[in-house]
């Protein structure tokens, strides 16, 4: 049997059942902190079953306090829009070239923006783009001739949310060495976002239990009564 870390018998001793404030759990991840800044993430388990459409739960939210991540951004754009893109400051512009550097597997990007005329080149790397969730889309603001303020909103703090298959949206919200408060601000402003958009189909009770950790941290259940609309 592996020896336990010190760390480990030190959460290993924290009650499983437990509901957390926010607060609460923020101050109890800090106590358990390694010596890097680690991401606090949150977990969200939803009443959904997202193999049908009424049940799909996805959007974009701005994390008032930044995700304290650099962003890599790639825009498919020409002209005035790729000019706009660069100075807004996404890391790779392009139109056909960008495409065929993308099908030889370089997709070091976190976000794909695409002025609606790209589409017809981009439509070309859904088999590439899809799987990892890169495909730009109407409906989340990636395809969009402002590409200037798209580049702008994913550099700030901009975030995807996505139901998985389970019903649970995985997300970082910053990380354990921002305050207290800009924290609490980026959880209220996801799971804000995640309650809105509660579908058409969803049965019974919606939120179903919030997790709260870091990257090397305990998973500490959130009192649902922390979250407005739960």
């Amino acid at each position: 049997m592996a020896k336990q870390t010190k760390n480990q018998k030190v959460v290993a001793q924290l009650d499983a059942e437990k509901l957390y404030t926010v607060d609460e759990a923020i101050a109890t991840l800090r106590e358990h902190k390694r010596k890097f800044d680690e991401t606090v993430e949150v977990a969200m388990n939803l009443g959904v079953d997202p193999r049908h459409a009424d049940q799909m739960v996805r959007g974009m939210v701005s994390l008032p306090s930044g995700t304290g991540k650099d962003v890599k951004v790639a825009v498919f754009a020409r002209g005035d829009n790729a000019e706009k893109a660069l100075a807004a400051g996404a890391d790779k512009v392009g139109a056909e070239d960008l495409m065929e550097d993308m099908q030889n597997g370089n997709l070091d990007y976190d976000r794909v923006i695409a002025t609606p005329d790209m589409m017809g080149v981009v439509g070309r790397l859904g088999k590439v783009l899809g799987p990892k969730g890169l495909m730009p889309n109407p409906k989340l603001g990636t395809v969009t001739p402002n590409v200037e303020q798209a580049v702008k909103d994913a550099k700030g703090g901009q975030v995807e949310f996505r139901v998985e298959k389970q019903g649970i949206i995985h997300s970082g919200i910053g990380k354990l060495s921002f305050k207290d408060a800009d924290i609490k601000a980026n959880f209220k402003a996801l799971t804000d976002a995640i309650v809105k958009a509660k579908p058409s189909g969803a049965k019974g009770k919606y939120v179903r239990k919030i997790t709260m950790t870091s990257s090397m941290g305990p998973g500490l259940k959130v009192d649902l009564g922390e979250v407005e609309g739960a």
